[in-house]
Formats: structure tokens, sequence, C-alpha cells
């Protein structure tokens, strides 16, 4: 191997090992991440459930409730769908897993589907798709504040009232576990509900301030809220846990290629000197 070659290697060696330091760093990075995420995660989940809870004790101790949000009041025409990815790649198929299924659920509407794009990468890859997007919103997920996911839902809401959609459906990454992340696609609205078997409605009803329809239609809102900012924590919570295996991945197969690199450079080293000590002694032996 002539020496042009060993340089080539030594070059290679240089990137590659810049390459493995970059991802490594990320990865550090992104494990930091993680724990604050996942922190946050477990935080919050645990109270998702009291908005829940309050619709269903409603509709199970009460006679008469509003309709409007419950499943068979109206025929599902059109559909809105709030897709959460993330604004940055580097974190395996974290973004076309969600990006997938959202694009199956489409394919499978027969009506202009409402697209509502939590993240970069879900908005650019429906609008190359000449598909409309009703509602975009690109801060970083982790730090989209309860606040500021009623930007996201009062629409989405007012349309539903209006009756301009008759579904709402939640496409995010659900949080198994620090190794496994799974897309999931929720209905938030219209509520599939069901009384519970064995349980009539109270015989003295329970007495709702100002009405049972206020306090519903109130919750219902709420409720959309709720989920949506849990799906956006949760969703944060997979992509630093997506990046974080990436990055190891990355940079364990930095390490092995360098490792490869560096015995390619020592074989062609010493296949170099072993046709420099026969260049030698061919020249002795000439001599004699």
């Amino acid at each position: 191997m002539s020496g042009n070659n060993m340089r080539d290697i030594k070059r290679r060696v240089r990137s590659v090992t810049s390459i493995e330091h970059i991802t490594n760093a990320m990865k550090l990075v992104s494990a930091a991440k993680l724990r604050r995420a996942k922190a946050t995660f477990e935080n919050t989940h645990e109270y998702f459930h009291y908005v829940t809870e309050c619709i269903e004790e409603i509709f199970n101790n009460t006679r008469e409730i509003p309709t409007k949000y419950l499943l068979g009041d109206r025929e599902i025409k059109t559909t809105c769908y709030v897709i959460i990815t993330s604004n940055r790649g580097l974190a395996g198929s974290f973004n076309a897993n969600v990006i997938k299924q959202a694009q199956a659920e489409i394919n499978a509407d027969w009506e202009k589907p409402y697209i509502i794009a939590v993240g970069s990468k879900g908005r650019d890859y429906f609008k190359r798709r000449d598909y409309e997007i009703s509602g975009e919103y690109l801060s970083p997920p982790e730090n989209i504040s309860f606040v500021e996911t009623r930007d996201i839902s009062k629409p989405i809401i007012k349309l539903f009232n209006d009756g301009e959609i008759d579904e709402v459906m939640l496409i995010y990454t659900s949080f198994i576990s620090s190794l496994e992340q799974r897309v999931k696609t929720v209905t938030l609205l219209p509520l599939d509900l069901e009384r519970e078997p064995g349980i009539a409605p109270l015989s003295r009803p329970v007495e709702y301030e100002p009405s049972v329809e206020e306090v519903f239609n109130y919750l219902i809102p709420k409720y959309v809220e709720i989920m949506i900012y849990g799906a956006i924590v949760e969703s944060a919570t997979c992509e630093h846990a997506a990046r974080r295996i990436a990055m190891e991945n990355a940079t364990d197969n930095a390490t092995q290629m360098i490792d490869d690199l560096n015995l390619y450079y020592n074989r062609a080293r010493q296949a170099a000197i072993t046709s420099e000590i026969t260049e030698i002694v061919s020249g002795a032996d000439a001599l004699k």
C-alpha cells in the first residue's frame, strides 16, 4: 500500500474521531435532557386522569348530559389531526414513525383533513406534499408550557363547536421505557363514554352549579388542553430517549470504525516496512 493511501487512512481516522467526540457529547446532552424531561413527565402524568374522572363521574351520576361532545351525536366526516414531532433530526426513526402513522390515518380519510402540526418535522413533511396546515407550533416541545397549550387547543375546540370538524385525533410518541417508545393514536373528540355496568344514575342526582351543561362544557376544553399538553411532554421525553440511543449507536459505530481503520493502517505500515526490508536485502545481495 502506498504512502498516499496510508495518509488517507490517517485522515479518515482523525475525521471519524472528531465525529465520535461530537456524537458522544450529544449522547451525554440527550441523557441529561432525558432525565429532566422524564421527571416532568412523571410529575405531571398522574394528574392527567383527574379531568377524565370528573367527566366520567358526571356521565355516570347524571341522567341528562350534553351530547355535543359525545360519540354518536353527529356523523364523522372531517377529522382534525394533531401531529406531534420534533424540530430536529438525529433521533433515529422517532419522527419517521409518527409521520408514517399520521400518513396512514390521513390516507384512510376520504375528506380533506385539518392538520395541526406541533414540531417542524411533521409540518415540513406535509407541506411538501401539498397538505394544508391549519395550525403550526414550532417551539421545542420541551419548552411548550401548559399555558401555551391553550393556543393549540382553543382553535380546535372552536372548529369542533362550529361543526367544521367532527373528530379530533392526537398522534404522538408514547413513552414505554428509556429503550422503547411507540407511536400512539388517541381520539380526543368525540368522547366515547359508556355507563359503568351495574351502575344506574343516582336517584338523587348530584347537583352541579350553575348547571350540568356549564360544568361539562367547561371540562371538555380542559380535557383537550391537558391531553395535548401531556402528549407534548411525553413526546419530548421520547425524543430525548430516541436521540440518546441514536447517538450511543453512532458513537459505538465510530469507535468500531476507528479500530478497523487503525488495523488497516497497521497492516499497511507493516507491509510497507516489509517491502523496504526486502528491497534492502535484495540490494545487498546484488552487491555481492
